[in-house]
């Protein structure tokens, strides 16, 4: 694989940086370009990558595509790549948001195939989670090599493309709602007295214990919070104003807010 980064943003340069890691790609297979010169040039000393300092070039060298563009550079730029491809066959990974399937495949010819995906910001640090889906010209290999590239900077899963939505109202957006509570958490402690970076420390490292037991044992969160729920004890007294609070009611609808929106920016 010969892989051509379009758009050498934080993101893409991540996932290619967490490729590289896994030893999943070598630097030499990997090619970047951005019309921002200075993007193109970080991206090459983070990575180890080669710049093209063209769209057509970049489509010369390579034989998958990851495209990383903002949602309103897509058309130009997958028309541009069409031209310079012809009927040469390639795969072509989006992680721009919004943007179908369909939307996508409609702007290439059918020796180009297609899938896209939803990664978040944790990719930053290797702890991303992702969903994917398909386009009709997509093969079982190309769904092997996108779950191979996004699995390297976390957690990947294949998913209807109905399911992208929802994928961007949790996982998505989610680090969004999980920032919010470490937060209010180290608030909390600042309250009662803990010095601030203390407070944020422990919420912080607090949550990643939680996340963590709850990806590697398989129990449910139920009943890990359970185990940590005494009779009469402190933690059921925090449950407790929780519920009274409305925090899980919150949450969900925080989920359903940012899915329904996700629909809606599709369909501009």
């Amino acid at each position: 694989m010969h892989l051509g980064v379009i758009g050498c943003g934080k993101m893409g340069s991540a996932l290619i940086q967490g490729a590289i890691n896994a030893k999943i790609l070598q630097p030499s297979t990997v090619f970047g370009y951005d019309k921002i010169i200075a993007a193109s040039e970080s991206f090459a000393a983070a990575t180890g990558a080669s710049i093209c300092s063209s769209l057509e070039e970049l489509s010369q060298s390579c034989d998958t595509f990851l495209l990383a563009t903002k949602p309103y550079d897509v058309a130009a730029v997958l028309k541009n790549l069409a031209a310079s491809r012809g009927d040469r066959p390639a795969l072509v990974i989006s992680i721009a948001a919004g943007i179908t399937l369909a939307s996508l495949e409609s702007y290439l010819p059918k020796s180009i195939r297609v899938i896209r995906t939803m990664p978040n910001t944790p990719a930053l640090v290797g702890k991303g989670a992702s969903a994917f889906a398909v386009g009709e010209r997509a093969t079982a290999d190309d769904a092997n090599a996108a779950e191979k590239l996004l699995s390297s900077v976390g957690l990947a899963l294949q998913v209807p493309e109905k399911l992208l939505d929802a994928v961007t109202g949790l996982s998505g957006s989610g680090p969004a709602y999980g920032f919010l509570i470490i937060e209010a958490l180290a608030d909390a402690g600042v309250r009662h007295g803990l010095p601030r970076q203390d407070a944020i420390r422990l919420a912080a490292q607090t949550m990643l214990g939680a996340a963590t037991m709850v990806l590697e044992t398989s129990l449910h969160p139920a009943q890990l919070k359970d185990m940590v729920t005494s009779p009469g004890g402190t933690t059921i007294e925090g449950l407790a104003a929780l519920e009274k609070n409305g925090v899980r009611h919150a949450l969900i609808e925080a989920v359903s807010a940012a899915t329904h929106r996700s629909i809606e920016l599709s369909k501009i």
